[in-house]
């Protein structure tokens, strides 16, 4: 089983059975209105090495020895001009009893060529989509369909009264599928056939482990 779990913002707690990563967490009080991160795992990982992602500091490393999961890397970049602007972008695809989960990180461009080639087809895509620093909704859909994604669960956007109040909210970018699935926890187990395109997460405060 492969259970995805949404800390905020862009972070997300992925569980291969009984494997357990972690990626792009926050830096505590940096992320406006989120509960600071308190969690463990197995493995952290970073796209890039801004406050917003790179608080490994809220992540007990248990340092056990794991092996089924095959992580791949794919440099990409935060803006539009190759990093000029905001530097390097790492995309991070975990592979796991033939499940492809594809972390996104900051992107901030659809891909080329070279780029979607890396990458492949994709199960379960956790791509931002709040503009401003990242891609927006547009482009955001239009990364999801050169991976050819099942199901995109969108991060690194504004809901409610978390996150930064320059980015857009989730409105737009569900406004472009017609198959959407709300869930009303912070959770998704990856099924075999969803019957949809995109997953909203709910935010939930003290479910931060």
């Amino acid at each position: 089983m492969v259970k995805i779990k949404w800390l905020g913002h862009a972070c997300f707690k992925i569980c291969f059975d009984d494997i357990q990563y972690v990626i792009d967490p926050f830096e505590d009080e940096y992320v406006p209105s989120y509960d600071n991160i308190c969690t463990s795992a197995d493995m952290v990982f970073t796209s890039h090495n801004h406050n917003d992602h790179a608080g490994i500091m809220g992540v007990k490393c248990m340092r056990r020895l794991t092996y089924g999961v095959n992580v791949i890397t794919v440099k990409t970049y935060h803006d539009e001009q190759k990093g000029a602007l905001r530097g390097v972008n790492i995309v991070h695809i975990f592979e796991y009893k033939g499940k492809r989960i594809a972390h996104f990180g900051d992107i901030g461009h659809i891909l080329t060529e070279e780029q979607k080639s890396k990458i492949g087809k994709i199960d379960v895509a956790l791509i931002p989509i709040g503009d401003v620093y990242t891609v927006g909704a547009e482009k955001a859909k239009i990364i999801a369909e050169q991976v050819d994604a099942k199901v995109v669960i969108p991060m690194h956007y504004r809901c409610e009264e978390f996150g930064f109040k320059e980015l857009d909210t989730a409105d737009l970018f569900e406004s472009l599928y017609s198959k959407v699935k709300h869930i009303d926890t912070n959770e998704y187990i990856v099924e075999e056939n969803p019957l949809y395109d995109i997953v909203i997460l709910k935010y939930e405060r003290g479910n931060n482990q």
